[in-house]
């Protein structure tokens, strides 16, 4: 539902679009996401909703009920067995849990952490509760490289956790025994200091958002929708934009998480690279056709770790095949 602020979240009339046929088939829809382990006006259910209204959110725009899945404190879970590598059971938020179906409506855009954020990444992340989300980050601890630290301290501000520092020395220090991994300095800091540490921990929160989407669907019929559209290099959860990497590419769906978000990054990839945005800038626009816009705009990510653990686990397949409408 993006944050207050962040102009390239998905407008609700699609989300409106989507209730409407449900109910046509006498489905009784809401709409639901998680609270947030980072600072922000989504960390707790009473501030979500306001955030979601504020963004259009809500039941006089939608036509239908929003309800924060994980609760008020991001506490109220159910505990979904799996018996994968990484999780044995996921914590994934009550509404969620609870409900018969899924249908998810993804905005398809880049991501500081897992390279781009689509159906496997709003499922995984998205329907974890807060203890879960902990989970998913604790690996990645990410690290400083002082030698580009200015001593901002934009890092220590957005810190949730209390895990950053700048000390008298003007360079950020990460408290370990603080940090959860959530990325939160990785994604704010605009020197390139503040990075992802050095043991692929970027591949194993693939791999475990992964096995979370994997609980989230389990037993239950889905269907994904991802809006490849506004593809911005980071995060919705920033209440901020950058300047989209591609041109809008349309609308994909598919009852395979899997093969959507292959499908999508490969659209993405194939497609010319918009002038202005950060990818660019070191590049001429017209030779990124046929580059890897993610890995260009996260260096340190590989996404493709997730949709082939997902492959593997057995949420789908990497094979499709694309129709146009």
């Amino acid at each position: 539902m993006g944050e207050p602020g962040n102009m390239a979240f998905l407008r609700p009339n699609y989300a409106a679009r989507v209730v409407k046929f449900l109910k046509s088939k006498n489905a009784i829809p809401f709409l639901t996401d998680s609270n947030t382990m980072y600072s922000g006006r989504r960390s707790n259910a009473p501030h979500h909703l306001e955030a979601a209204f504020e963004n259009g959110y809500n039941p006089l725009v939608t036509g239908c009920p929003v309800i924060i899945a994980d609760g008020v404190k991001g506490t109220d879970y159910r505990e979904i067995e799996v018996g994968l590598d990484y999780c044995k059971s996921a914590k994934i938020g009550s509404a969620i849990a609870d409900s018969d179906i899924i249908v998810t409506i993804n905005h398809f855009k880049g991501h500081e952490l897992t390279g781009f954020g689509g159906a496997l990444k709003n499922l995984g992340m998205g329907c974890a509760s807060v203890g879960g989300k902990i989970f998913l980050h604790s690996e990645s601890a990410p690290k400083i490289r002082e030698i580009k630290c200015t001593g901002c301290r934009i890092c220590e501000i957005n810190c949730a956790h209390k895990a950053v520092k700048v000390g008298t020395d003007r360079k950020a220090h990460i408290d370990y025994n603080l940090c959860v991994g959530c990325g939160q300095c990785v994604a704010v800091c605009q020197y390139d200091a503040a990075v992802p540490g050095d043991n692929n921990s970027t591949e194993e929160l693939c791999r475990k958002v992964s096995e979370y989407a994997y609980a989230a669907l389990k037993g239950k019929p889905s269907f994904h929708i991802n809006f490849i559209m506004d593809v911005t290099p980071n995060c919705d959860c920033w209440d901020f934009n950058d300047y989209p990497l591609v041109p809008d590419l349309g609308i994909a769906a598919s009852f395979d998480p899997v093969a959507l978000d292959q499908a999508c990054a490969d659209l993405v990839i194939a497609a010319p690279s918009l002038p202005g945005n950060m990818i660019t800038v070191n590049h001429d626009p017209a030779d990124l056709s046929g580059k890897d816009k993610f890995k260009l705009a996260h260096p340190e990510t590989f996404w493709q770790a997730g949709i082939e653990h997902a492959e593997k686990i057995g949420l789908g397949t990497s094979q499709y095949e694309l129709i146009n409408i």
